[in-house]
C-alpha cells in the first residue's frame, strides 16, 4: 500500500500553476475579485472540515455482527424454536447489552472531529474586489489575502505578505513559545495572532491545511484493541468446538433414528453450555472497577479497554509541554551585565510588564519578581510592546521623586535602542547564544538616565519541567515502560528538558523522518529518545511506527495537535486541562497535572489485566469441560448428563458469582503484559479436559456400581459440575499452588455463597430430581479431591510451558 501524502506535501502541491502565476503577479495588497473567488471555490470546496455520514442503523448494527454475538444469536434461535422463552429472554438482554456498549464506543472519533471544528475561526476579514469585507471563514480560497490582529483566529494556512507578528501555535505544533513571524513566512490554522497584525495570503484551507489534516487523522478509526483481538480469538475458538461437537451430535442422532425436537435440544444445550454469554460482562465489569480506582486517582477512563490495554504499554509517547513540562513560561536564569543584581534587573523587566493582559512572558517576570516592592514605583507613562518595535517601555517615578525609564524586548531591538557599543553586544549576544543552546528565549532588558539608556542584562526564559517528571520518569523505567518525548519545540528546548529529567538526549528533527516510510521508519524512530518540531502528521506516524514494531503505545498529549496521535496511540491519555480536542481523542484524561497518575495507572492496568487473564483461563476451562463431556455422554451413554434447566443454571450462578473476580487480590507484574491466547489456551486446555475425565468417572460411578436414576444422576452431575466449577477459580487465578496468593473475602464469600445456594436447590429438587445427603457429600467429595489434582496438573503444566518458552525465545 502506498504511503499517505504528507500534510506538507498538501499544503504546497494544492495550488496549481496558473494559481502560483497569478499570485506572482499580483501585489501583495491586492486580493482577488469575485469571480475568481467563486472559480476558486468550486475548484477547491469550502473552507471547513468535512463529516463522513453513517446511519445510526448501520452503526447499531455492526455490533451485533462477530464471533460472540454470533454465538449468542445461535443460542436465540435455538432457545426458540424449542419455546424456551425465559432462556430466551435472558439471552437477548446480554446481546442488547453487549452490542450497546460496542455502539456507544463508536461515537468517539465522532467526538474527536467535532471538538476540532470548534477551534477554527468563523470569520474573516477579506480583500476582495480591492476593498476589505467581513466574509465567513467557510468562503475564503487560496489566493485570497486576508487581514489578521491581535486576538484573533488565523483561518486557514498561509504565507504573510505584510506586517508582522507573534503568533501562538500551541493549537498546531504543541510549541510554548509565541513564534515570530515576518513576510514571506508561513502561519498555520488555528494559530492565535498574540501581538502585531498582519496581512495573509492563503495558500491551503479545509481538509487540505495542516489543521484539516489533523482533523482526518483524528476521525479515523481507532486500531482494534489487543483485549478486543484477544475477546475475538476465544470467540472463534470456542465456536469452532461448538460447532464440531454439534456436529457430532447431529450425526450420532440421526445414526441412533433420534427425533428432530429431542436433537435440537441436545445441540441447544451443547450450544447454550459453549457460548461464553457472560464473558464481555464480566471483562466488563473488571475493567469498570479498575477504572473506579483510577478515578479516585484523577484519571477519568472514557474507553474501558484502555484500562487492560494499558498493562501491556512497553512505549510510552509523552507530549514535552503540559506533560514533562508546567506548560508556563518562567525565567531559568538571568544575565547581569551592569553589577546592579538580579532583583534589579528583573524588577526594571517588571515595570514593563501588563498585569492584565494574558501575556505568558509578562505573567513570567511577574512570578520572578518582588513584587511587593514593585508597588512604590509609579508609572508616568507606559508603550506597549509592538511588533515592529519589538520591545514594551514605561516612564516611571521612583519613590524618591526622581524619573527613569526602562524597557524590555528582543535582544536587538534593545541594543539598538541603548546604542550599545560593540563589547556590550558582545557579551550580549554571547549570553544570547548560551541561552539559545540550553533551548532558553533570550529578552533583553535595559533602563535609562541622565547619561542615555544602558544594558541591564537578559533574561533566559523556558518552560520548565514538572518537579515531580524526573522521579516519574524513573517509575516507568522500572515498569519496563519505555518514555520517548515528542514535541512541536525546537530540538535545542527538547534536548535540554530531556537532559533535565534524565531522558535519552538523541533527539531527531522531525524533517529528518518526513522521507523515511515502512521499515526504515520504524527502524529509526525505535532507536531515537525523542522528536522536535514535529506536527500533527508527525506524532500520527511516530505512534504508527512503534505499532509497526509490535509495540503497544500510549501517547500523551493536551493539545488538538495532539489529537490524531491520541487517536491512533493503543491507550490515548489527555493530560490536565488538555483542549475538548484531545479529552475527545483519548481513552484516559488526567485531572491531575504531570504523568505520577500514569505510572499509577499502569500499576492498576496490570492489576486488572491479572484478572481478566485468570477469568479467560477459568472460562475456557469450564466451556470445554461441559460442553466436550455432554457431548461425549450423548455419544457414549446416549443419556442427557444434565437438563437445559440446568446448564442455564450453572450458567447463572457460576457467572454471577464469578463477577466478584473483579475485586480478586493480584500481584501486579513487573514488566509490560499482553495476551498470550497459546499459553491461555494450553491451560485452559488442560484443567478442561482433566474435569471431563472427573465427570465422566462419575457418570460411571453413578449408572454403574452405585445404580442411580438417570434423573438422580442428572442433579448429582448439576451439582458436581457446579462446585468443581467453582473450585476451577482458585485452581486458575495462580500459577503456582493455589494457596500462593490467597484470595478476596468477596471472591470466596460469593463462591460459598452460590454454591450453598446451588447445593440447597439439589438438595430440595427445585427444577430437578432431588439429592440425599449422601450423595451431595460425595459431589462435594468428588469435586475437592479433583481440586487438588487440577491444580497439581497447572503447575506442571506452566513449568513445561516456561521450559518450552526459554528455549524457544522467539
Amino acid at each position: 500500500m502506498p504511503e499517505p501524502t504528507s500534510g506538507r506535501q498538501l499544503v504546497r502541491d494544492q495550488r496549481t500553476e496558473e494559481d502560483r502565476r497569478v499570485d506572482n503577479l499580483r501585489d501583495t495588497t491586492e486580493g482577488l475579485t469575485s469571480l475568481e473567488a467563486r472559480t476558486r471555490l468550486d475548484h477547491y470546496g469550502r473552507n471547513a472540515l468535512k463529516e463522513e455520514e453513517r446511519s445510526v442503523w448501520s452503526e447499531l448494527l455492526s455490533h451485533f455482527w462477530g464471533p460472540i454475538p454470533w454465538m449468542i444469536e445461535a443460542a436465540l434461535l435455538l432457545t426458540a424454536l424449542t419455546a424456551r422463552w425465559a432462556d430466551f429472554g435472558i439471552i437477548l438482554a446480554l446481546l442488547l447489552l453487549n452490542g450497546g456498549v460496542g455502539f456507544w464506543e463508536e461515537h468517539q472519533a465522532r467526538s474527536a472531529i467535532a471538538a476540532l471544528k470548534q477551534r477554527l475561526a468563523r470569520r474573516a476579514e477579506v480583500n476582495r474586489d480591492g476593498e476589505w469585507r467581513w466574509l465567513a471563514a467557510e468562503e475564503l480560497v487560496p489566493g485570497d489575502l486576508v487581514r489578521i490582529r491581535r486576538g484573533e483566529l488565523v483561518p486557514a494556512d498561509g504565507r504573510v505578505a505584510q506586517g508582522e507578528c507573534e503568533a501562538d501555535e500551541s493549537a498546531l505544533t504543541g510549541e510554548s513559545l509565541p513564534v515570530g513571524k515576518r513576510p514571506g513566512e508561513d502561519m498555520y490554522s488555528p494559530a492565535v495572532v498574540s501581538r502585531g497584525a498582519v496581512a495573509l495570503r492563503v495558500l491551503a484551507t479545509g481538509e487540505h491545511t495542516q489543521f484539516g489534516r489533523a482533523a482526518e487523522l483524528a476521525g479515523r478509526q481507532a486500531p482494534r484493541s489487543h483485549f478486543q483481538r484477544a475477546i475475538v480469538r476465544i470467540g472463534r475458538y470456542l465456536i469452532a468446538l461448538a460447532v464440531a461437537l454439534v456436529g457430532v451430535i447431529v450425526v450420532v442422532s440421526l445414526l441412533r433414528g433420534t427425533g428432530l425436537v429431542h436433537t435440537l435440544e441436545f445441540a441447544l444445550v451443547v450450544t447454550i453450555a459453549s457460548i461464553p454469554v457472560a464473558l464481555p460482562a464480566v471483562l466488563s465489569v473488571t475493567m469498570a472497577v479498575g477504572a473506579r480506582h483510577l478515578a479516585k486517582r484523577d484519571a477519568v477512563v472514557s474507553h474501558l479497554p484502555a484500562v487492560e490495554e494499558m498493562a501491556g504499554v512497553d512505549v510510552l509517547c509523552a507530549d514535552k509541554t503540559g506533560t514533562i513540562t508546567r506548560n508556563e513560561l518562567a525565567v531559568a536564569e538571568v544575565a547581569v551585565l551592569d553589577g546592579q543584581g538580579e532583583q534589579r534587573v528583573l524588577r526594571q523587566a517588571a515595570l514593563t510588564a501588563e498585569r492584565d493582559a494574558g501575556d505568558p512572558i509578562d505573567a513570567a517576570v511577574l512570578a520572578a519578581t518582588d513584587t511587593g516592592r514593585l508597588s512604590d514605583w509609579r508609572v508616568t507613562e507606559f508603550t506597549p510592546f509592538d511588533s515592529s518595535r519589538k520591545y514594551a517601555r514605561a516612564d516611571l517615578r521612583a519613590p524618591d521623586g526622581t524619573t527613569t525609564r526602562v524597557a524590555k524586548g528582543a535582544v536587538q531591538a534593545i541594543l539598538d535602542l541603548a546604542h550599545a557599543e560593540q563589547h556590550v553586544r558582545d557579551r550580549v549576544e554571547e549570553r544570547t547564544r548560551a541561552f539559545a543552546d540550553r533551548g532558553y528565549r533570550a529578552l533583553a532588558v535595559a533602563h535609562a538616565d541622565n547619561r542615555g539608556w544602558s544594558v541591564s542584562g537578559v533574561l533566559g526564559l523556558q518552560d520548565p519541567p514538572r518537579q515531580d517528571s524526573r522521579d516519574t520518569l524513573h517509575r516507568a523505567h522500572e515498569l519496563g515502560v519505555r518514555v520517548t518525548m515528542i514535541t512541536g519545540d525546537r530540538a535545542e528546548i527538547a534536548h535540554e528538558i530531556a537532559h533535565d529529567v534524565g531522558m535519552g538526549t538523541d533527539i531527531m528533527e522531525s524533517s529528518r523522518i518526513e522521507a523515511l516510510h515502512g521499515d526504515q521508519l520504524a527502524e529509526t524512530v525505535e532507536r531515537t529518545d525523542g522528536f522536535a518540531q514535529v506536527v500533527p502528521e508527525d506524532k500520527y506516524r511516530i505512534v504508527e511506527a512503534f505499532q509497526h514494531r509490535d509495540h503497544i503505545v500510549g501517547m500523551t498529549g493536551d493539545g488538538v495537535n495532539d489529537a490524531p496521535a491520541l487517536r491512533r496511540a493503543d491507550v490515548g491519555i489527555a493530560v490536565a486541562g488538555a483542549t475538548d480536542a484531545a479529552r475527545a481523542a483519548s481513552d484516559i484524561v488526567l485531572l491531575a497535572p504531570g504523568l505520577s497518575t500514569i505510572v499509577e495507572a499502569i500499576h492498576r492496568s496490570r492489576e486488572v489485566f491479572r484478572r481478566m487473564k485468570n477469568y479467560a483461563i477459568y472460562r475456557i476451562a469450564e466451556t470445554i469441560r461441559v460442553v466436550v463431556f455432554v457431548t461425549a455422554t450423548i455419544v457414549i451413554y446416549d443419556f442427557f448428563p444434565v437438563t437445559p434447566v440446568q446448564v442455564v443454571l450453572l450458567a447463572i450462578l457460576n457467572d454471577a458469582a464469578i463477577l466478584a473476580i473483579a475485586y480478586d487480590r493480584v500481584r501486579a507484574a513487573p514488566r509490560p503484559q499482553r495476551w498470550n491466547l497459546d499459553e491461555v489456551t494450553i491451560v485452559a486446555s488442560a484443567l478442561g479436559l482433566a474435569g471431563v475425565v472427573s465427570s465422566l468417572l462419575l457418570v460411571w460411578l453413578a449408572l454403574g456400581p452405585l445404580e442411580l436414576t438417570r434423573t438422580t444422576t442428572q442433579t448429582l452431575i448439576y451439582l458436581k459440575l457446579s462446585v468443581a466449577g467453582h473450585f476451577t477459580v482458585f485452581v486458575a487465578r495462580t500459577r503456582e499452588r493455589f494457596w500462593s496468593h490467597r484470595p478476596a473475602w468477596i471472591l470466596l464469600a460469593a463462591v460459598v455463597g452460590t454454591q450453598m445456594l446451588a447445593t440447597a436447590i439439589a438438595g430440595l429438587g427445585l427444577l430437578m430430581e432431588p439429592l440425599g445427603w449422601g450423595l451431595i457429600g460425595l459431589a462435594w467429595a468428588w469435586a475437592a479431591v479433583w481440586f487438588f489434582i487440577l491444580d497439581q496438573l497447572k503447575v506442571v503444566v506452566y513449568r513445561a510451558l516456561d521450559r518450552r518458552a526459554r528455549a524457544w525465545p522467539g
